[in-house]
């Protein structure tokens, strides 16, 4: 196989970057965005519409990242630019309380199973964070678990064993993250209930709450089985514990009411990011009233946002629920990435190496190893970073853009069509060919 493939030319794109280094620490906002996993010049965009992105060269690329999954509408919908546009000429910010970000919560509650009360964050990061201290000051419990390979942000007790940036760049946990606080978080392994069912005889009455994406999608996709679900779900209730499904990504992806929905567990807490805020800076926690209500000012667990509530991204989270339920989205989705099996299948049975699409719902991984589809973060051969490489190179080069991870999944979106898919399978069997046999 060929070592490599030569990139697009990104002269722009390379000066913007050298600039960036200058003033951001690796001239990015966010790690994995400087493509150390893959290698070469990450394109500096500057504009996206429908399916499609444009970078400060002029390149254009079909974009499977969706700013990593909130845009379940593509970029720009017209619905929601004129929420948003409307919503900033009546004030974009007021740190107060506003119509919408009621209107939204109502929404959002009616959604999903056994919400009743949620409360509206800045990012992914503070609804995790804030949902594990509610757990805790209710439970008075100081104990929570989690699962290798999961990531929940960039929290400090949720660092350790994490999945997405920390496993692109081969970290099992951050620096920075107190031993104090590691040894309050326990790791297990997914889809191992033998381990699940001897810590809980162990040291489940210790246990504030787990924490588990019903959905793993930020070490691959590793698709759990219900029974493990249902597994956690019984254990955590006979124990007192609080179950938090992070529902981050799979949150109005894979069903209307999440992954709850489509695997019939109702969690204590869930939490929520991006996707229901249109893709703008936004997150929520929620449960029951009771768990809720001892959040200040009802009760004594403290948290605060300036930004929360804001009011332009809650008219794009609302935007966002018309059109997704106007168009009957979760069916056109599911009916895309059924296409999207059949399309890459015989393209990837004819790969160099092996290769296997895991897919749920509008979220996609392409497996570059054999064997069943991992289920858990130590299956993942770790030859596959290596493979991806050339392989997420050759299909840039030909204007297919993916996450520039091995790790990373791919989205779907209601901007997508058949002929987007079939260009992308045209566009991987071209990357085969070009990268040779094994």
């Amino acid at each position: 196989m060929s070592a490599s493939i030569p990139e697009l030319p990104l002269e722009r794109s390379r000066a913007c970057f050298e600039r960036a280094r200058a003033v951001l620490p690796g001239g990015v906002s966010s790690p994995v965005r400087a493509f150390g996993a893959v290698g070469g010049t990450p394109p500096v965009l500057v504009s996206g519409k429908g399916a499609r992105v444009k970078d400060l060269d002029g390149n254009e690329y079909l974009d499977f990242v969706g700013s990593w999954g909130p845009l379940i509408l593509g970029h720009a919908h017209p619905a929601l630019v004129a929420a948003v546009s409307g919503a900033a000429e009546r004030g974009t910010t007021f740190g107060a309380p506003t119509p919408a970000e009621v209107e939204l919560a109502e929404r959002i509650t009616g959604l999903y199973p056994g919400l009743e009360e949620l409360r509206f964050v800045s990012s992914g990061t503070e609804a995790t964070m804030s949902a594990i201290r509610l757990a805790r000051g209710v439970t008075g419990r100081d104990l929570i678990l989690k699962f290798a390979g999961c990531y929940h942000g960039h929290a400090d007790s949720l660092l350790v064993q994490a999945g997405s940036g920390l496993v692109t760049f081969g970290q099992p946990s951050s620096a920075g993250v107190p031993a104090a606080f590691a040894e309050r978080t326990l790791v297990l392994d997914l889809d191992d209930e033998a381990g699940l069912e001897a810590l809980f005889r162990e040291r489940g009455a210790e246990l504030a709450a787990v924490i588990v994406e019903p959905v793993p999608a930020n070490n691959g996709l590793l698709l759990q089985r219900p029974e493990f679900l249902a597994k956690l779900r019984a254990l955590t209730a006979s124990a007192g514990t609080l179950l938090i499904l992070d529902e981050v990504i799979s949150g109005l992806r894979v069903a209307r009411g999440g992954a709850a929905e489509r695997f019939g567990i109702t969690p204590d807490l869930a939490t929520f990011g991006k996707v229901i805020g249109g893709g703008l800076p936004v997150g929520a926690f929620g449960g029951r009233r009771e768990l809720m209500e001892q959040l200040a000012p009802l009760g004594p667990v403290y948290q605060a946002g300036t930004l929360s509530g804001n009011p332009v991204a809650m008219a794009a989270g609302l935007a966002t629920l018309d059109v997704l339920e106007r168009e009957d989205a979760w069916a056109q989705l599911e009916a895309l990435g059924a296409e999207l099996e059949e399309r890459l299948a015989p393209v990837l049975a004819d790969a160099p190496y092996p290769a296997q699409l895991v897919r749920l719902g509008s979220i996609f991984w392409i497996c570059l190893q054999e064997g069943p589809a991992p289920r858990r973060a130590d299956a993942i051969d770790p030859a596959a970073g290596e493979r991806y490489k050339a392989l997420f190179h050759g299909l840039l080069r030909r204007g297919v853009a993916l996450a520039p991870s091995a790790y990373e999944v791919g989205f779907l979106n209601l901007a997508h069509t058949s002929a987007d898919l079939e260009r992308l399978a045209g566009a991987l069997a071209e990357t085969y060919a070009e990268l040779g046999g094994p």
